[in-house]
Formats: structure tokens, C-alpha cells, sequence
């Protein structure tokens, strides 16, 4: 990823160098580069690009060419089938044979598994690229990714019943002796990457063992003590479709429901099968290598970043804590999010230790007024006295914070137990300000009335009582459904999310411009 931002970087420099005449080149003296503004505008290229990317798809095209109607359910002639799947064979090194038992599951699949291609489809967008790139690292054959949607459904924290783990569902011993290690906080089997790589390697020794993609994937679902069985029952036959009937009942359809994935994934326009939208895109996420141990509270505290992204974008952590480790260890996110982490890093580090390993705790005490009895109590200390002075409301407080060095808006909000936003919101900051030594902030705290502690408050406020949430009444959904355009929507996300082609979201907005949706526009979904 790394790589990829350097070359866009550079060449982006080009361009800009290259736009200029010679002659100007000379006479002009260029003026210093503002670093944030120009990396904001750099990353908003990188964004921009991957998006275009992202949704780059052909299946529109195909759909509006075969005139599906929504939720249309196409069906074929077996020799329709056969005929694709003889045009997939020639393309791979597996036998993609069109067989009896390959043709009742691809019609299984293509009948009443269609919201699991949908889903599947929506999840690639992750993983199919850095399966590929693997795949392609071990000159292992492409179709190979498709092991991983019957194996997981691209689920990489998914578990059998047997204790099997993972996008590549690997065993604990297996993952072992492939360097998957686990231990109380890590359980590489769940890492996409590092399991990826494992899969590849064991995959290309079962082939050097058999000589035969089908049986290596047999022996892949089954182990190979299982296959050498199997041969020998059969009489020493070499293939896999030969060798099939001697195979345990699971395995007998492994090879089957590989086929199938890997037609329907292939041909899923032609089913009238809509992806389901991305919610994330590999090309999109970079990472950052941690120097410490931190808990994803904190990242999420200082930056925003949603706790569930992280822990779905990270499944190999087994808890919501990174534990520190020789190698680092890293964390992957969009690029905004680890952009965000990168400037803050710093301040980072800092707030976990101020969170999880705080120093002792003090009263803050300003004696200016003799009648004034409400102190102000530290974090750890708060909710306790609070809970033992009963029969007494407590209050709210505003005190007064003189930034320190070192101190940003992370360390100050995890000391007097607010948020960013309480912050910014008391003090009229706009999110993108920066503090400075010696700034002053007004900091809204909890106090408690009646303690022989006076108060540094200037202001005084008594919490307001919880209005009654009134019981809301659903109404009746009518017949025909609208979506209100949001900022950054775009025809294409917006028919993917309702499984619509284009041109079907077309014939529902007759003499809607779908090229130019705006913000709160209106479109008719159903």
C-alpha cells in the first residue's frame, strides 16, 4: 500500500512539473509546499481513484442487456451449463467437469442459495485481491480463491463445529505446523493475510503430493490419510471424479460445491444476482504498526474510529486489546482512519496510559467562597462518591483547564472523563483546531453538593430531567419506497444497496438525470 501511495505521489509531481514550459521552469522559483493541505489533497486522489475502481463492474451491462426484471430468477438448459463451464475448464487447471452431481449443485445454488453469492460477492471486494496477489506469489492457480467461499463464506472469524478456524478454516494443529500461532489476545487463523499465505503453502504441497487439483482439494476438506484411502479402495485410480465413491460423504460434495462457487461467482449476472454493496474495498485500507500495547477504546476515544470497524477490520485479535509484541503489531483501516491514527500517534500513546495506567488521583480545591461546598472529584474517584452521598442530585460544574505542554484534546478528555466533542462543543472549537501551551478550556464536570470541599466553579448547572421517550407508532409501509441521496451517494451504490440494476432504478425515476443526484434528492427504489 505503501508502495502504491509513493508512486501516485510521484507521479502527481510529474505531472504538475512537466505542465510547466522549460523557459517557465527557470524564470519561476516555486513557492514551499503546505504539507497538510497538499497530503489532504493527495489522499483525496487516492480516495477518489479507489473508488472509481472500486466500482468498476460489468454486470449492469449484462443484466439491462437480458432485460432481468428485480428478483427475476433466470433458468437454463443443462447444455447452457455445460457449455459455460467447458469455457471455464479451458481457462484453469481444475477439472470443472460438467457431471451429474457438479450440475444438480450449481442449479441448487443458483435457485435457492442466491443471497449467499449476493453476500459472498459484496465481501470480495476485502479479500479476492489480496487472495490473487498470493495465489499469484506461489504460481498457484486463480480459481483457487473461490476455496475460501465454501470454506468460510469470507467470514475470517468463523468456526466449525470441529474447532476449524478462519477464511482457510484451518485446524489448530494444521495452523501450528503452518506458523499460526494463538496465544490469550492473537489467533493468527483468523488473520486474512498470514492464513492466506499458509493456505497457499499447503495447497502447493497437496498438489506435489497428488498431482491433481481436484483430489488436493479433496484431501484439502478430508486430510490426506482420508484420500490415500480412497485410492487404494478404488484400485489405485488417480483422479478424483474415479476416486470419488470411496471419499467420506462431506468430501464426496466438497469438490461439487467448489464447482459451483466458482460458476455462480463467475457467472452471476447471467443469474440476475446483484453484489451486494461494499462496505470496504482492499484497495482502500492501509495499515500502522503499533510501538505499544493498545486497547481499540482508546483508538476509538481519540480518533473516532468506530469500535466495531476496528475489531472487523482486525479479526485476528480475539479481545478489543493489541497486545505489544516482537514483531510489531499492526492494525489495517481505511485510509482516512489510519491517516488520522498516523498524525496522532503520539497523543496516542499517551492517552492509553493516561486511560489504563493513570496517576494518583487528587480533588481539585479552590477555598474562594466559605458557603460554596461542591467539589470538584477526579475520574477514578467520582462515581464512587457520588453513588455513597445519597438523596443528593448531583450537579455539573464548569472549571477552568490550562493546557499543558504535551496535553491534546485525547489526554485532557480522558482526565476530567469527558469527550472530544463535550470539549469542543463547551469551548466553541471547531474540530479542526489545534491547542496550544498556556490555552485556557472550560471543562463541564460532575460535582456533588454537600461534601466540606469548596468549589472552583464559576457556573453552577443542575442536569435536566429526561424527557419521556414517546411510544412511536409505525406506520404502514407504503407501496412504493423512496431513498433520500446522501453525500457521496452515487447511482451505482445506490442500486447496489437495493439490489437494482441501474437501469431498473432508471425505469422507477423516469426524467431523473442519474448522473447528476444530488444531496436530499429523492429516488424511488420500489
Amino acid at each position: 500500500m505503501n508502495r502504491i501511495f509513493t508512486v501516485v505521489f510521484f507521479n502527481l509531481l510529474s505531472i504538475i512539473a512537466f505542465s510547466q514550459t522549460k523557459d517557465s521552469i527557470k524564470k519561476i522559483t516555486p513557492a514551499p509546499l503546505n504539507a497538510d493541505p497538499f497530503i489532504n489533497t493527495v489522499e483525496q486522489t487516492l480516495n477518489a481513484f479507489y473508488a472509481d475502481v472500486a466500482n468498476q463492474s460489468n454486470y449492469d451491462s449484462i443484466i439491462d442487456a437480458l432485460n432481468y426484471e428485480k428478483g427475476e430468477i433466470p433458468h437454463f438448459t443443462d447444455d447452457e451449463y455445460c457449455e459455460r463451464l467447458e469455457k471455464m475448464n479451458a481457462m484453469s487447471p481444475f477439472q470443472l467437469d460438467c457431471t451429474p452431481a457438479a450440475l444438480s449443485t450449481i442449479k441448487f445454488f443458483a435457485d435457492k442459495r442466491r443471497s449467499f453469492a449476493r453476500v459472498v460477492l459484496g465481501r470480495s471486494a476485502l479479500y479476492f485481491e489480496m487472495f490473487e496477489e498470493k495465489l499469484a506469489e506461489y504460481d498457484l492457480p486463480i480459481e483457487l480463491k473461490y476455496l475460501a467461499v465454501i470454506e468460510s463464506g469470507l467470514r475470517p472469524q468463523v468456526k466449525s463445529h470441529a474447532g476449524a478456524l478462519g477464511l482457510w478454516q484451518f485446524m489448530y494443529r494444521t495452523g501450528l505446523y503452518y506458523g499460526l500461532n494463538e496465544n490469550s489476545y492473537i489467533d493468527e487463523r483468523m488473520d486474512p493475510e498470514l492464513a492466506t499465505d499458509a493456505a497457499c503453502r499447503y495447497l502447493k504441497k497437496l498438489y506435489g503430493i497428488y498431482g491433481d487439483w481436484n483430489l488436493a482439494l479433496a484431501s484439502y476438506n478430508a486430510g490426506p490419510g482420508n484420500v490415500n484411502k480412497a485410492i487404494r479402495r478404488s484400485g489405485g485410480k488417480k483422479t478424483y471424479w474415479e476416486v470419488r465413491p470411496f471419499l467420506p460423504v462431506e468430501t464426496q460434495g466438497y469438490v461439487p460445491n467448489f464447482i459451483a462457487a466458482a460458476y455462480l461467482l463467475t457467472y452471476h449476472a447471467e443469474h440476475n444476482i446483484v453484489p451486494m454493496e461494499a462496505k470496504w474495498n482492499y484497495a482502500q485500507l492501509d495499515t500502522i504498526c503499533l510501538n505499544s500495547g493498545i486497547h481499540m477504546s482508546t483508538i476509538t476515544k481519540l480518533t473516532g474510529w468506530e469500535l466495531d470497524e476496528i475489531q472487523t477490520l482486525n479479526p485476528v485479535y480475539k479481545t478489543s486489546y493489541i497486545p505489544e509484541t516482537t514483531p510489531k503489531q499492526c492494525i489495517s483501516g481505511p485510509l482516512l482512519e489510519i491517516g488520522k491514527l498516523v498524525s496522532l500517534e503520539d497523543e496516542l500513546y499517551k492517552l492509553e496510559k493516561t486511560t489504563f495506567a493513570p496517576e494518583p488521583i487528587k480533588v481539585i480545591v479552590n477555598p474562594t467562597d466559605s458557603a460554596g461546598v461542591v467539589p470538584v472529584i477526579a475520574p477514578v474517584v467520582k462515581e464512587k462518591l457520588v453513588t455513597t452521598v445519597k438523596n443528593i442530585p448531583p450537579v455539573y460544574i464548569v472549571v477552568d483547564h490550562v493546557v499543558k505542554r504535551g496535553e491534546g484534546f485525547g489526554i485532557i478528555a480522558a482526565k476530567y472523563e469527558v469527550t472530544v466533542d463535550e470539549i469542543l462543543k463547551e469551548n466553541k472549537i471547531p474540530t479542526t483546531s489545534v491547542l496550544y501551551v498556556g490555552q485556557k478550556l472550560k471543562i463541564r464536570v460532575i460535582s456533588v453538593p454537600g461534601s466540606s470541599v469548596t468549589t472552583t466553579s464559576v457556573e453552577t448547572i443542575t442536569p435536566k430531567e429526561k424527557p419521556v421517550e414517546k411510544v412511536k407508532v409505525k406506520p404502514v409501509a407504503p407501496a412504493k419506497k423512496y431513498y433520500n441521496v446522501k453525500s457521496g451517494d452515487t447511482a451505482t451504490k445506490i442500486s447496489q444497496k437495493h439490489n437494482l440494476t441501474q437501469q431498473q432504478l432508471k425505469k422507477l425515476n423516469p426524467g431523473v438525470n442519474l448522473d447528476r443526484i444530488s444531496p436530499g434528492q429523492q429516488l424511488r427504489v420500489k
